[in-house]
């Protein structure tokens, strides 16, 4: 086998939360070009450009609709994406939200639903699905998606810092425990991206151009900017790298 053939996601079945747009529409299109089929989740009622996305590099695609908020759906997601495709390799945990308010009056429902959705879901639907690993026998990969807040503090997110500095830990520590069964777990902690988790940021000149005066790549990243690294963590490439978060933000921490 050729170091490129270790790249290649023929005959795997990866679950993408939140892959309706933004980040998770952009990994889901490139583990879909790698080879993958994919079960999509998200709150909307269909996803049709990532389906569109997918179907167009060849690819399965099937959707559930659920509210990730609570862990109610999780075992509706392990179900169907073992009825539709026969197994599942790979996870992606993206789907995420954030709340803006200073800490001195942030609310207790903003802190619990940026936890619920950002943290406590993350580590049930891996549960879940790790679960479905050690009964295929198979192994499998599992990617969170941290932050550059698992690094640092930030201002006025509260909670999203707490649930992706959460992120970081609970990737290690899944690490840890459930490499022996041949599941690796890493995270990749995008930069400053342009989605909608970012709308406000990019429409204040004055905090856009302080933030893009400080990547030295001198952008905001794209969802494709992530697919390669989501392809590696997802491949046979990457099955010796366990418990790692990979910063994909044109130089943010190196400054």
């Amino acid at each position: 086998m050729s170091i490129l053939d270790t790249f290649k996601l023929e005959g795997k079945t990866a679950i993408v939360t939140g892959c309706g747009r933004g980040l998770g529409q952009g990994i889901s299109l490139g583990l879909a070009q790698a080879g993958a089929d994919i079960f999509g989740v998200g709150s909307a009622a269909a996803a049709w450009d990532t389906q569109k996305a997918v179907e167009k590099a060849g690819r399965k695609f099937a959707y559930l609709q659920g509210d990730l908020i609570s862990q109610e759906a999780i075992p509706r997601i392990v179900e169907e994406a073992v009825k539709t495709f026969g197994h599942i390799d790979i996870l992606v945990n993206n789907a995420g939200i954030i709340r803006r308010e200073d800490a001195l009056a942030f609310s207790e429902p903003d802190w619990d639903d940026v936890i619920n959705i950002n943290l406590k879901t993350v580590f049930f639907l891996s549960q879940a699905v790790a679960r479905q690993f050690l009964k295929q026998e198979s192994g499998g990969k599992i990617i969170n998606i941290a932050s550059m807040l698992s690094f640092q503090g930030g201002i006025r997110i509260p909670s999203y810092a707490a649930s992706k500095g959460g992120i970081k830990s609970l990737t290690m520590l899944l690490a840890n425990e459930w490499a022996k069964y041949s599941i690796n777990v890493n995270a990749i902690a995008p930069g400053y991206m342009a989605t909608d988790n970012t709308s406000a940021l990019r429409s204040d000149q004055d905090r856009s151009k302080a933030i893009l005066d400080r990547i030295p790549a001198g952008r905001w990243g794209t969802p494709e900017d992530l697919a390669g690294v989501a392809v590696f963590l997802a491949s046979p490439a990457a099955c010796y790298l366990n418990g790692f978060t990979v910063a994909v933000d044109g130089g943010w921490l190196a400054r």
